[in-house]
């Protein structure tokens, strides 16, 4: 009690002023009293004692710091660049900007770029909480795309194929992949010195928000991976497809833009009368289709010569610019035709869908064709259904997702099915550069095929022989394709028979009856274009 006063009355002893004077020395040894808050003290209370704010205070976070903002800018515009490129690749799926087109599909680019775009998507929602499970299947993930990068790279079909814009889309997604790691180690750096500096330790607790976030940032990554190793094995698939050699040659066209597949079989005779049988096939490629009962026919006999080709998309042809239509391939079909120095004359022989190829060809080599031969032909009132905006969108899905390759893959490694059968065979239906091509198809048949068809009609020569043979099967089953068979037959005036071969499907020769009527029909319709050609 008694130092109490005695500190009491030497307190008072001091002379006035010095209470006052004291405390501003305190303050002026306070280094931080006249200095301006910058982004590491703002965020301090002056009440703590400690100067630490509480690990749940909103303020402890990474975005304090200016390179983490940095980089979380950086992350924007790139989503910016790879949104506007995603964007224009799907455009050019429909209408090809000059410079841009793909000689393959073109899905691939867009399945990569549709990969990079999520990932930074995926990131930027979660920017702020960085796990060591997101660096993980960053690292796996940008390692496949670096292999698909070198692939893509290294084997000059599809180096040839993609393009630079397959390339720069497949390298694009590698960078991006790498970009999202250093991001994800940015983040964590910066979150973690934000909490040294604020809290005075590294929190390593997780909030039930943030364990859900990183669940979810796992799973999405998964599946990317998953995606990812899907398209690694579509693209050696599409490498070993590739190396598959071509009959015959593929002759650049369209101003070099793309190439088309045209072969000749038989050689040519010194007698400008004999005709040259012109084959164009049925929804497919025609290796598969109606080319080996043409060769059949020619190691019979039945003919000298025949030449077939593959329209754009189709087994070994490229896919064609889009919009790409009926007229525009008959168009690069004359044009091979021509590099490939064969005149005819023709007898072009076709089935289905082709036979509207084939009518094309036809008005537009008037004095060069001879004859013209349909198979179960598709009139041209069925584009409508070959134009139908939901078989459109069902091609368009199909074709974004071609590139898991998961029909493809399935075939290769549970049935067996070989390159042959991925390029001209039974799964040739598979590939992305078909999908393509019906897709295209179906963009244009009720506008410029459906107006390039009638055309064709109204300008056919009259006099040019016609053989039709019908499947009796479609017939009994469709009342309306009989009606329209009938139609068919006045295209010209000089109907050399119409057959029904009633126990046929569709595909007239793949029973005996309809390939001995059609190999008799080919034999007369040959021996009819002799006779009426002077020598």
């Amino acid at each position: 009690m008694s130092s109490f006063w005695a500190r009491k009355k030497d307190d008072t002893n001091r002379p006035e002023g010095t209470f006052q004077r004291q405390d501003e020395n305190d303050h002026e040894n306070d280094p931080t009293e006249h200095q301006e808050p910058t982004e590491h003290t703002s965020l301090l209370s002056r009440n703590n004692s400690q100067g630490y704010l509480s690990p749940d205070d909103p303020a402890v976070s990474p975005y304090n710091l200016w390179t983490v903002r940095a980089v979380r800018g950086l992350s924007l515009f790139a989503l910016a660049v790879s949104f506007m490129w995603w964007t224009f690749l799907l455009v050019s799926i429909f209408v090809s900007p000059p410079l841009m087109h793909s000689r393959g599909s073109g899905f691939f680019e867009f399945a990569y770029t549709t990969l990079a775009t999520g990932y930074l998507v995926l990131g930027l929602l979660f920017f702020a909480v960085p796990s060591k499970a997101m660096t993980i299947w960053g690292i796996v993930l940008s390692t496949l795309l670096l292999v698909d990068m070198i692939i893509i790279v290294a084997v000059p079909g599809l180096r040839y194929e993609e393009g630079w814009v397959g390339i720069a889309s497949v390298v694009w997604a590698a960078v991006i992949s790498i970009y999202q790691i250093v991001q994800n180690r940015a983040v964590a750096w910066g979150k973690r010195e934000e909490e040294e500096r604020l809290t005075g330790r590294e929190e390593t607790r997780r909030s039930l928000r943030e364990w859900a976030v990183v669940l979810f940032e796992t799973i999405i990554l998964a599946i990317m991976t998953i995606a990812t190793v899907l398209f690694t094995a579509t693209l050696i698939l599409r490498a070993r497809d590739v190396s598959l050699e071509a009959p015959g040659r593929r002759y650049s066209v369209h101003g070099d833009t793309y190439q088309v597949h045209l072969a000749c079989v038989g050689n040519r005779t010194k007698n400008d009368n004999e005709p040259t049988i012109l084959l164009e096939g049925d929804w497919g490629p025609v290796e598969h289709s109606l080319q080996p009962f043409i060769d059949d026919a020619y190691r019979a006999g039945a003919i000298n010569r025949y030449c077939y080709w593959d329209r754009p998309g189709l087994a070994w042809s490229d896919n064609a610019p889009s919009p790409h239509s009926a007229g525009m391939s008959v168009d690069v079909l004359s044009e091979a035709l021509a590099l490939a120095e064969e005149s005819g004359p023709w007898i072009v022989v076709s089935a289905g869908v082709g036979s509207l190829y084939s009518r094309l060809f036809a008005s537009r080599h008037l004095l060069e064709v001879s004859g013209i031969f349909l198979i179960d032909p598709l009139h041209e009132s069925y584009l409508q259904d070959v134009g139908n905006p939901g078989r459109g969108f069902m091609l368009w899905l199909r074709g974004v997702t071609s590139p898991l390759g998961l029909d493809r893959l399935a075939g290769a490694i549970v049935r067996g099915r070989t390159r042959e059968d991925r390029v001209v065979g039974r799964s040739a239906y598979q590939s992305g550069k078909f999908i393509k091509a019906k897709l295209q198809e179906n963009l244009v048949a009720v506008t410029m095929t459906a107006a390039e068809v009638q055309s064709a009609r109204h300008i056919q020569m009259g006099q040019t022989p016609l053989v039709i043979v019908s499947s009796g099967q479609e017939m009994r089953k469709d009342p309306e394709w009989a009606t329209r068979q009938e139609d068919l037959s006045t295209i010209t005036n000089t109907l050399l028979a119409w057959d029904v071969v009633h126990d046929a499907p569709h595909e007239v020769w793949t029973v005996g009856e309809g390939r001995q009527v059609l190999e008799k029909r080919l034999r007369e319709i040959v021996q009819d274009s002799q006779a009426r050609r002077p020598y």
